[in-house]
């Protein structure tokens, strides 16, 4: 199947770039491919929206687009002590950092309109259809993607069912998967992309939506919290709760994954979390209706890559551009997807094919994500490297400087994430509370939440490349923290029945594409590879 455009991704950046390339030249065949089973069943996010982005690509949205519901009205910042709260006043804060003008909504939704307005466009929308393979031509260049075969089952045999998957040939490919995209790694690797950058890092951020009591519902009041309960094992990340539309509250909890401890369980810090006085307020009464996860890019401007390459290009979260301490990314990544769209059409008006779309690497560095994003740049590595206390003074004095134009720190470097996890001997184990069914949960019964289905006997997505390494150091020396930081249970060490000897067990039907363990893993001896289509969470509204 031929095309002029192909884009593989249905979120954010993914439907921008396809928008607006239709609104350049209708006559472009643009081709979204979305592996989940809609536009929106693999989004999540907090979300509190800046519109900068969208105002550029559809100026009147706020007429229909269901994001335009409900403005933020009022903003909370806490530094949470285990039973206190220490409001932390927004004039400290740089302007920038604000959040007046900005929306809170499900972005999984807002998704899927702008995959409606694609579609009346004229966009090919197909979700269901993982890009399995990337094709590449013998003249090196990107060629397009091969989607997901359909019916193998888990021996690698063909079911009654089974179809082969499809090429499609682009003159120009734009890679929108995603935090950890893994066609993504294969291109950064190929075309050596992060050969001048920080290397990537990511947060893991767990969301539930709650109906709440009608008298404690404050639409557009958006809290987020610092401190507990991180602090305690030397942790940090934070938390957010945000009052939405139709009585219902968006809350979640964001771990940094540069934690040193292995015996570290981000879901547990979320449950944690929830219990403390000033959460469970809120809940109290309510009821959680919907839970997931997903990876987060933190590293910031100076772990940004090349952008494009022969034949392609990475656009939204796939090249991370997330400002971490506004805790947002999807403007960023919508404006990403616009600016390749023009550098595409563009190059397709000048009849090129298959080039590197350098003038589009050229527009984002001199754009306002990358004057947006530099203000930011030391945020994440300052409280990674001086601790949650200290390190958020550093990075809101660096900030002010930086926006007053006076500089006069450097910008930071990062570590990857999965080199920082330090040996299990070395750190106590720690012992987290019981669920109460009320507040707390425990993870099987929250990945009920998330709607999670993958079609039986198919085969296991998360690669283990040497079993032999994963008994002998994932547990052996680091304690298994597989089955610690994954949100949905996939992992398990048990003991075999008729051996004794330690069992790894994979439930990737329990798998909500989070892609932790693909960034995690301490000897990088687990790859995420695309299941087959339609599979995963189905999120109703995140």
């Amino acid at each position: 199947m031929p095309c002029d455009v192909l884009i593989v991704g249905g979120g954010p950046a993914g439907l921008a770039a396809a928008i607006r390339l239709k609104q350049l030249n209708s006559e472009l065949e643009v081709v979204v491919l979305e592996k989940g089973s809609e536009i929106g069943a693999h989004i999540l996010s907090g979300a509190v929206v800046d519109p900068k982005a969208l105002d550029e690509l559809l100026p009147d949205w706020r007429e229909s687009c269901p994001m335009a519901e409900v403005p933020v009205t009022d903003n909370w910042h806490w530094v949470l002590s285990k039973s206190g709260k220490t409001s932390l006043p927004h004039l400290m804060m740089p302007p920038f950092m604000s959040n007046d003008g900005c929306y809170t909504g499900s972005l999984g939704n807002m998704c899927r309109w702008l995959g409606e307005q694609a579609e009346g466009l004229g966009v090919m929308v197909f979700p269901g259809f993982p890009a399995a393979e990337v094709i590449v031509g013998e003249d090196g260049a990107v060629a397009g993607v091969i989607t997901q075969d359909m019916g193998v089952a888990a021996d690698g045999s063909h079911k009654g069912d089974y179809q082969p998957g499809m090429e499609i040939h682009a003159k120009y490919t734009l890679f929108a998967e995603g935090a950890r995209g893994h066609l993504t790694k294969r291109m950064k690797a190929r075309f050596d992309l992060e050969a001048d950058c920080q290397p990537q890092v990511y947060g893991l951020g767990i969301k539930e939506i709650w109906d709440i009591a009608p008298d404690k519902h404050v639409p557009g009041r958006v809290i987020h919290t610092q401190g507990w309960p991180l602090s305690e094992s030397e942790s940090w990340g934070g938390g957010f709760l945000y009052h939405q539309a139709n009585g219902q509250v968006a809350l979640g909890f964001v771990t940094a994954l540069d934690y040193r401890n292995p015996w570290v369980s981000p879901f547990q810090e979320f449950q944690r979390w929830k219990q403390h006085p000033a959460i469970r307020e809120y809940l109290e009464g309510g009821k959680r209706v919907a839970y997931g996860a997903r990876a987060i890019n933190e590293g910031g401007w100076q772990s940004v890559p090349r952008l494009a390459f022969p034949g392609g290009a990475l656009i939204g979260c796939a090249a991370g551009f997330v400002n971490v301490p506004r805790i947002k990314g999807s403007h960023t990544a919508m404006k990403s997807g616009m600016l390749a769209a023009e550098a595409a059409a563009a190059a397709i008006g000048r009849g090129e094919e298959k080039t590197a779309l350098m003038d589009y690497d050229a527009a984002v560095r001199s754009s306002w994500i990358a004057d947006e994003l530099k203000l930011v740049q030391n945020a994440q590595p300052a409280v990674a490297k001086f601790g949650g206390d200290f390190g958020t003074i550093v990075a809101g004095l660096d900030m002010w400087l930086r926006y007053l134009k006076m500089p006069i720190i450097p910008a930071m470097k990062h570590e990857p994430d999965y080199e920082l996890t330090g040996r299990a001997d070395l750190f106590p184990k720690i012992v987290y509370p019981k669920p109460d069914g009320v507040i707390s949960f425990d993870r099987l019964t929250s990945v009920a939440y998330s709607y999670t289905n993958h079609a039986e006997n198919q085969p296991v997505h998360l690669v283990v490349k040497d079993m032999d390494l994963q008994k002998r150091s994932e547990l052996g020396v680091y304690g298994g923290p597989s089955q610690f930081y994954c949100p949905a249970g996939v992992y398990e060490w048990l003991v075999d029945e008729t051996t004794g000897e330690p069992k790894y067990q994979i439930n990737s039907q329990n798998c909500v594409h989070c892609k932790t363990c693909d960034i995690k893993d301490p000897n990088q001896n687990i790859t995420w590879v695309a299941p087959e289509g339609g599979g995963g969470p189905n999120y109703p509204n995140m």
